[in-house]
């Protein structure tokens, strides 16, 4: 574009060196989808570079004009490339877009509306000061505004401006503008936790109420869109929250140097201040802040540093240090508040992956306290969360990381949950707080271990899993197979699908989230039965291979046999001793496995056996001959 030139032809170094000094605010803009996001955005772009400064201004005032045939033709062309990025496929992903006026400079998290794109919106709110809400007037107030809203206020973001938008559709109508105004007020004054909402009239089609006022809003006197982003202060409270820095690596070139590289995600430190290392609780002083530019006497948030100790203390990556006299918590259980962001629904009871800040570890979905409807607002019972829904959760995660409360501090308090077997990201999630039980409950050691049980019976104890669908014949492997374990003097115990469920499971239907929950306890007292140098013997269909790895991971090295019982369905069928594929296909029995709901097949099982080809003697004899080479 010409202003651009020109810049670069008067004075660009000066100008790039007052705009480094620029306060910046971040913001997001969001809403339902055609609600103007693009509209807006672009009218923003556009305005800005009358705003650069006053010469700049007056190189274009010619081609910039809002209202003329050039400047509309600029201006519909710059919304046209934006919609063109979404069509290109942006809209997977958040498009941070930054501008710039005489006062701030600005970055802009660009998001879709789209409910399945809900995860992008939560991303871009994240880092967000302000929140614009977008609501088309011919439209209202919808549930995609409601959800957005409500996922804004829960990350943290505590101004909103309401933009009523499209104005120009309604004649400029300030009753609809008002009873938009008090729909979405009602809403807010019971959901969300807010300081401040400024409701502006707007045509972002048009420019009504972007950058000054309008003359087809003569019954509206408060800011502009731009008037109150100049204006509104931003926040700092990162940097008088105490210390803390998320350890991202241990930087050691030499014998001479040893520092802690990290980004500072809360407070000020300098060298002389007291630190804390967490989990671990070890306390030092720091000696240097290091940087690339040289040495700081003082640093804060938002800054990159190396730190070198007066003491030589162990810290490695994952660990947090934090201000030894303000320290956080550290814990491995909590209540959160969780957004699930995947096609495949939450599970409690199944296992992914925790990760915060520099902090990866393995996590146990508990059960799910409640639904939040963002309609009504109530708490709903509920056993999953789907796609874009929000619930309150309690979390156990397998070691303790350090933590605050999101509330007081989101560089601590914020989470990913990750698939562990796809590696995708599936949700977010806010710690409330740590379960009391996190700090009562402790790990009691004791002198009888698993290795002196195994010692006294003469063998290494396992966990032979047998999985397969419904007749295909793992109960009567796994019965011989334990006959014949005992005859050699094994000591073994046996749990079988059917017997479980008439006690430890007996609560548990075959919904997938019973599923989930059925084969976790399972997995638990498998691993007891280990812990008790016995051979355990589990028959169940464990249908789905997160639950599987799930108990594999519980497990020591080689403990784990997966025996997949490879029978056709058809097969299977054809057997049906139980009548129940005859009922599944009657519609009788919803969510059996093969039929309605299905099974996944184990991809490198230590065994597979095809029944149709061994009956299930020389199935168990083939157990046993895997069994003595290990």
């Amino acid at each position: 574009m010409a202003h651009v030139s020109d810049l670069i032809a008067t004075d660009i170094d000066s100008y790039l060196a007052a705009h480094e000094q620029k306060e910046l605010l971040r913001f997001i803009t969001c809403g339902s989808v055609d609600d103007g996001k693009s509209t807006l955005i672009g009218r923003m772009l556009y305005e800005s570079h009358m705003l650069f400064d006053d010469h700049l201004a007056a190189l274009e005032a010619d081609s910039k004009k809002v209202g003329t045939q050039e400047g509309e033709i600029d201006f519909a062309l710059l919304v046209d490339g934006l919609a063109a990025e979404r069509e290109q496929g942006i809209t997977i992903d958040v498009a941070y877009r930054f501008f710039s006026t005489d006062k701030r400079k600005y970055i802009v998290a660009d998001t879709p509306g789209h409910e399945e794109y809900t995860r992008n919106m939560a991303t871009g709110a994240s880092t967000a000061d302000v929140a614009i809400i977008l609501v088309d007037a011919s439209q209202g107030v919808l549930t995609q505004t409601r959800r957005h809203s409500f996922i804004v206020s829960m990350v943290g973001v505590k101004r909103i401006i309401l933009a009523v938008n499209k104005l120009d559709l309604v004649n400029y109508s300030q009753d609809t503008f008002e009873s938009i105004v008090r729909d979405y007020t009602n809403f807010a004054d019971e959901a969300l936790n807010l300081d401040e909402i400024t409701a502006i009239p707007i045509s972002a089609l048009k420019g009504d109420n972007i950058v000054g006022p309008s003359e087809n809003t003569p019954w509206y006197d408060g800011p502009s869109i731009m008037e109150y982003l100049e204006r509104v202060e931003v926040s700092s409270t990162s940097q008088s929250r105490p210390f803390r820095m998320p350890v991202q690596w241990v930087n050691r070139p030499n014998l001479d140097f040893r520092g802690f590289a990290g980004l500072i995600g809360s407070g000020v430190i300098s060298p002389g201040d007291r630190i804390r290392v967490l989990p671990s609780g070890t306390e030092s002083t720091v000696e240097r802040i290091v940087t690339m530019e040289g040495d700081l006497k003082l640093a804060g948030a938002g800054r990159s540093v190396t730190l070198t100790l007066s003491d030589e203390i162990d810290i490695s990556r994952g660990d947090s240090i934090v201000a030894a006299d303000s320290p956080c918590g550290s814990a491995d259980q909590f209540q959160t508040r969780i957004l699930w962001m995947d096609e495949s629904a939450m599970m409690p009871g199944r296992q992914y992956l925790f990760k915060s800040n520099t902090q990866t570890t393995s996590m146990t979905l508990g059960r799910l306290n409640h639904r939040i409807d963002v309609n009504t607002l109530e708490e709903l019972p509920a056993k999953v969360l789907d796609m874009n829904e929000i619930g309150v959760c309690n979390i156990s995660l397998s070691s303790r990381v350090a933590f605050d409360s999101y509330d007081e501090d989101p560089t601590m308090g914020g989470f990913i949950i990750v698939d562990r077997m796809t590696n995708n990201t599936v949700g977010m999630g806010l710690i409330d707080y740590a379960l009391r039980r996190a700090e009562n409950i402790h790990w009691q050691s004791m002198d009888v271990t698993k290795q002196s049980r195994a010692e006294q019976k003469s063998q290494r104890p396992k966990v032979i899993w047998f999985t397969g669908l419904s007749g295909s014949g793992k109960s009567s492997i796994a019965n011989i197979l334990e006959k014949k374990l005992q005859s050699m003097g094994r000591h073994t115990i046996s749990l079988d699908g059917d017997n479980v469920r008439h006690g430890l499971n007996r609560d548990l239907g075959f919904t997938k989230a019973d599923r989930v929950e059925n084969i976790r306890r399972v997995g638990e007292t498998s691993k007891l039965m280990v812990e008790a140098g016995l051979i355990c013997i589990t028959s169940f269909i464990s249908p789905f291979v997160s639950e599987r790895e799930m108990v594999r991971n519980l497990m020591g090295e080689g403990e784990f046999i997966e025996v997949f019982v490879d029978t056709p369905l058809e097969v299977c069928e054809q057997r049906d001793v139980k009548g129940l594929y005859a009922k599944a296909r009657a519609g009788d029995l919803p969510n059996f496995t093969g039929i309605s709901s299905p099974y996944e097949s184990p991809v490198n099982p230590e065994i597979r056996i095809d029944t149709t080809d061994l009956n299930a003697e020389d199935a168990a004899d083939l157990i046993i001959d895997y069994l003595s080479n290990f």
